[in-house]
């Protein structure tokens, strides 16, 4: 008997994107409709404003200081070099950002000079867990897009891409916060996937290791996709942004109650804690409703 030949999902070659893209979405806005689809209605389409958070300060701080770091010759990149970088680069980002500032002006004073040594411990994590020295990343911060299903672009930054003499690709994600609970594993791993499958639609390579680092805790979690689940999760994202779509159609984006509605911004206007979202955004009906994933600003160093 003749065995059937076994064939292997291919990316399509990274060719040129269609002339018309109805929609973007990236990993955050994705993982919020996931999350609650109301949460996503009031960060993507009434594009209510939130505060930023002592945590969400200090990631972008500590993220901006690990990109700068890689600018140091490789036996430069010592943990007191990294120290050195933590205040100019605040300095830098209120600068750039002026919202940053507020997250001194909170009920309880908070004080700036433990701010900038807390971002600082959490660098001695980073050291704990990779030695710069022996890393040149091939890109930092950069922003990757693909399309998919014709017409969405989904994109999204990386933390880091290494790539090894072979041309293995790793993808590698900063996050400030302990390692996670099942709940929030799922949502970071949702993220790398995100950008394993826009690496291999654009460059044809299935990244050999997702990798999270987790600086408070000192811990590393690894992962390994391989094609076929990127075929399956690629099916994931297309749904979900047609789920998206219907939403928007009927105007109907119900709260989905959960253990991290203790950290959500809206509860004053969530029906789940008896308030009343706002009336529909008229033009979000007749404007391309998806776009609003770029409302909320992937900012670099966000943990986006």
């Amino acid at each position: 008997m003749t065995a059937e030949p076994v064939t292997t999902p291919q990316p399509p070659t990274p060719a040129q994107a269609p002339p018309t893209v109805r929609a973007s979405l990236s990993p955050s806005r994705a993982a919020d409709f996931k999350t609650c689809p109301l949460l996503y209605r009031f960060r993507s389409i009434d594009r209510l404003p939130e505060r930023t958070t002592m945590e969400q300060a200090r990631g972008t701080l500590v993220h901006a200081v690990l990109e700068r770091l890689f600018d140091l010759p490789a036996q430069g990149r010592t943990p007191a070099a990294a120290g050195d970088l933590v205040a100019p680069q605040w300095d830098r980002l209120v600068t750039e950002q002026p919202e940053l500032a507020g997250v001194f002006d909170g009920a309880e004073p908070a004080d700036p000079v433990e701010f900038l040594r807390s971002a600082a411990g959490l660098l001695e994590g980073y050291f704990a867990v990779e030695d710069p020295t022996r890393l040149e990343p091939a890109e930092r911060e950069s922003l990757i897009s693909a399309v998919v299903d014709d017409e969405l672009l989904i994109r999204g930054y990386l933390d880091r891409l290494d790539v090894a003499p072979d041309g293995a690709l790793r993808v590698v994600d900063y996050k400030t916060g302990g390692a996670p609970r099942e709940a929030f594993e799922a949502r970071a791993l949702f993220q790398l996937k995100f950008y394993a499958l826009v690496l291999w639609r654009t460059r044809g390579v299935v990244p050999r290791v997702l990798r999270l680092l987790y600086l408070r805790d000192a811990e590393v979690l690894d992962y390994t996709p391989d094609s076929d689940e990127l075929v399956r999760f690629e099916r994931t994202v297309v749904a979900l942004w047609r789920a998206i779509e219907q939403a928007t159609a009927r105007q109907d984006f119900r709260p989905r109650p959960s253990k991290l509605c203790d950290w959500c911004s809206h509860q004053a206007l969530c029906p789940t804690f008896g308030g009343t979202p706002p009336p529909f955004p008229v033009a979000a009906a007749s404007a391309d409703p998806l776009r609003d994933s770029r409302s909320v600003p992937a900012t670099p160093g966000a943990d986006e």
